[in-house]
């Protein structure tokens, strides 16, 4: 047997993996626009994560009891804290911009990861991944347009959640290892859920049913999203998946439209025209260096 048509199999299953991962995360997207629109952010967050934990419990003890280990409590909290900071950050974005401008700016995340890699790591980073960093925050300048009339300061919001999931990634590569992957989503819902009951709690309004249903999809949905996610890592290079990842703005920018009515600004699409190139050439570099 040909281990060639085999290898193009494998490859096209974990593009299509990949990218129900995107469509999921897009649903999500909707998800947490809509109910985030009556609902306090910190809310949402709460109700996300229990729900995610709730979930995962069904898979863990499956697992077996083992799967519960951990001696990483503070790694789980600091994530969690990142990770709850910056899901609040997104959802507050969604609310303030189209879902197409997120996407957008939410494409800097190798971006950012590179220039805390370099700062928290002390990794080198070379001149011409340098180039492609800024060039990426030109994009960013385009789609914010800051001395416009169009612009709107509730959108950094989205780059800072960008900086946040940027330090998980960096987190994630100092403690990556002994942790059981079960382990990590597990405790990582746990946290963030108990991390935002305190906040949720304040600003609590009690939901409807349809919105209760809705968040119980999206906690489903973030811990498939991680499972589509990996199965298409299974099955392909992260490094061969890194130009589908902008396929996403496509799925973001026909929802907005179709849900929301949103047609994307001219600005966004160039944005995205100068970002995406340049986040593909610094995580190509990246791989190559390694």
């Amino acid at each position: 047997s040909d281990p060639e048509p085999k290898k193009a199999t494998a490859f096209a299953v974990g593009i299509l993996w990949f990218f129900a991962h995107q469509l999921i995360g897009v649903g999500n997207d909707v998800i947490m626009k809509y109910t985030g629109s009556t609902l306090s952010v910190a809310q949402v967050v709460f109700l996300r994560f229990a729900f995610a934990t709730l979930t995962m419990l069904p898979v863990m003890f499956l697992s077996g009891m083992d799967s519960f280990k951990t001696d990483r409590v503070p790694l789980h909290v600091a994530r969690s804290v990142l990770l709850a900071c910056g899901i609040a950050l997104y959802c507050k974005g969604l609310a303030a911009a189209p879902i197409a401008v997120v996407t957008t700016l939410n494409f800097t995340i190798p971006l950012f990861t590179l220039v805390m890699a370099r700062v928290f790591l002390k990794e080198t980073v070379d001149a011409t991944r340098w180039i492609g960093t800024l060039a990426g925050f030109a994009g960013v300048m385009v789609v914010m347009q800051p001395g416009a009339a169009a612009f709107n300061p509730a959108w950094l919001v989205v780059l800072l959640s960008a900086a946040m999931f940027a330090s998980l990634d960096v987190l994630n590569k100092v403690f990556v290892g002994k942790e059981s992957f079960w382990a990590m989503i597990f405790y990582t819902a746990l946290f963030t859920t108990c991390i935002a009951a305190v906040p949720a709690s304040l600003a609590w309004v009690t939901p409807t049913a349809a919105q209760l249903g809705l968040l119980a999809i999206l906690g489903a949905g973030a811990n498939l999203l991680l499972f589509c996610l990996l199965k298409s890592f299974s099955l392909v290079d992260a490094s061969a998946l890194a130009p589908f990842r902008y396929t996403e703005l496509m799925w973001s920018a026909a929802v907005g439209f179709l849900v929301f009515g949103e047609i994307p600004a001219a600005t966004t699409l160039i944005g995205a025209a100068v970002i995406i190139p340049s986040t593909l050439y610094v995580v190509w570099a990246e791989n190559r260096k390694n």
